[in-house]
């Protein structure tokens, strides 16, 4: 269904769930990234009425699984670490060239949006099916739901915005160097890495 092209070494839960303080603290700067960037699309593109209004509420389910991810950490009584850059997402958006019309634009940051929600979806549906910490692991199944919906959200908005073709093969290619930048990672605490 994601069609992602490389899928996560297995062995990466075992690395998250020896660091899960890490893993949270990395997730929470997630969901804060991800609420970031739904403000940065209405904020970029505010004639897109329908976007904007989809957007409104990504918001606002984006800062409250940060509040549920944060509230996560305190229960075991650690506090929310630093930020930290995500390689993974740093080497994704140099893919498509800068500038180009707004449309073209905003096709790209919706593909990359889309390819960001895939591949948490991705982790954590190994999370929920592979931590020994069963709590855990159902937090991350109610999480991986949402993450596939905003990830056809995303691609389903490229699409519509877009030339349907011309989204198809920039989303083809994306998903392709996407696989390449995962050989590399898979190895840290992240939930990209």
């Amino acid at each position: 269904m994601l069609g992602l092209k490389l899928p996560t070494d297995p062995r990466w839960v075992r690395i998250a769930e020896k660091n899960i303080e890490e893993i949270l603290t990395d997730h929470a700067y997630c969901e804060q990234k991800a609420t970031s960037t739904a403000i940065s699309l209405i904020v970029s593109f505010p004639e897109y009425t329908e976007l904007v209004q989809e957007m409104t509420k990504l918001v606002k389910e984006e800062i409250s699984h940060f509040k549920m991810v944060h509230d996560k950490i305190l229960e075991r009584g650690w506090i929310l670490g630093r930020d930290r850059k995500d390689e993974y997402v740093i080497k994704l958006v140099t893919f498509f060239p800068k500038g180009g019309s707004r449309t073209t634009q905003l096709v790209h940051r919706l593909l990359y949006a889309a390819l960001i929600e895939a591949r948490s979806c991705e982790r954590f549906k190994l999370l929920s099916e592979e931590l020994e910490d069963q709590e855990l692991a159902k937090f991350y199944k109610d999480l991986m739901v949402s993450e596939a919906n905003h990830y056809t959200m995303f691609l389903s908005f490229a699409r519509q915005y877009g030339n349907r073709e011309e989204v198809d093969k920039k989303w083809s290619d994306l998903l392709i160097y996407e696989a390449e930048i995962m050989k590399s990672l898979g190895t840290k605490e992240s939930i990209h890495g």
